[in-house]
């Protein structure tokens, strides 16, 4: 019995501190992240509007890139992503993690919902980037930006849109809605599927530690990922297609079926 107890011992008193370790690690790495969001704002709301199209996109990839770090993310790209335009970029959505990835995979252009510009910081930064925001209730307004976008795939942009109008818990790749891929058909611009997902870098796992879904809060998402270890984010990029007589509802389900085929390789 006396040897059982002084085994046990250790464990109880270095839990504590353990659970205490991992927590400043956290704050630490929480203060970094909302440093490098603050410079992104500055970036966003003062640099960049002052830069070349290619200035532009370098130094907000290296912004993306520098952020993934900092939230401890590895990234991997599998496949070609797009780097000139004109391309629609076509993604399931699982945390906002995604923006990060895609961007640094690929210089383009978010089609994002109304909230983001005015969200402090992040807003700023995405106006910066050239973000295309959009009130998903109205149904008027998603005709006006799918002129913009058409008229951004004319001039040669990447645009890219998250068709399921929503994040997932990563699961399953949720119905795509379709009228955002009309811009492509109007444009005679090419599609290319991308397929995100969020594992364990060591288990190969799917990790729902960055979900952002239901009622989850910005801050507990960011939280969790920063308490969170060996995360990799992974971009499967599919090959480019062209709408070949499709319409926009049938381009659609052919883009979800080709997206949930690269996850299930």
């Amino acid at each position: 019995m006396l040897v059982g107890s002084e085994t046990e011992r250790p464990t109880h008193l270095h839990t504590p501190r353990l659970l205490g370790a991992k927590t400043l690690t956290a704050c630490w790495m929480a203060w970094r992240v909302s440093t490098h969001l603050l410079w992104g704002a500055v970036l966003g709301r003062l640099l960049v509007p002052r830069l070349s199209k290619q200035q532009r996109d370098e130094r907000l990839q290296k912004w993306a890139r520098k952020m993934l770090n900092r939230l401890g993310v590895e990234l991997k790209i599998v496949g070609a992503p797009a780097q000139a335009g004109p391309m629609l970029l076509v993604s399931n959505h699982v945390s906002w993690v995604d923006i990060l990835a895609l961007y640094v995979a690929c210089p383009c252009r978010f089609v994002s919902k109304a909230d983001v510009e005015r969200w402090p910081l992040v807003g700023a930064l995405a106006t910066g980037a050239g973000a295309l925001f959009m009130r998903r209730e109205s149904r008027r307004d998603a005709m006006r930006i799918v002129h913009r976008m058409t008229k951004a795939l004319k001039d040669g942009d990447i645009l890219a849109v998250f068709p399921e109008g929503t994040t997932s818990d990563g699961s399953s790749v949720l119905p795509f809605h379709s009228s955002l891929i009309q811009a492509a058909i109007s444009a005679d611009a090419p599609v290319q599927p991308a397929a995100l997902q969020i594992l364990n870098s060591e288990s190969g796992e799917s990790s729902r530690a960055i979900s952002y879904i239901a009622d989850d809060s910005l801050v507990g998402s960011i939280w969790r990922t920063l308490c969170a270890r060996q995360l990799c984010a992974v971009v499967t990029f599919g090959a480019p297609q062209v709408a070949g007589g499709r319409d926009r509802r049938a381009w659609a389900q052919d883009l979800r079926g080709e997206i949930v085929a690269i996850r299930q390789r």
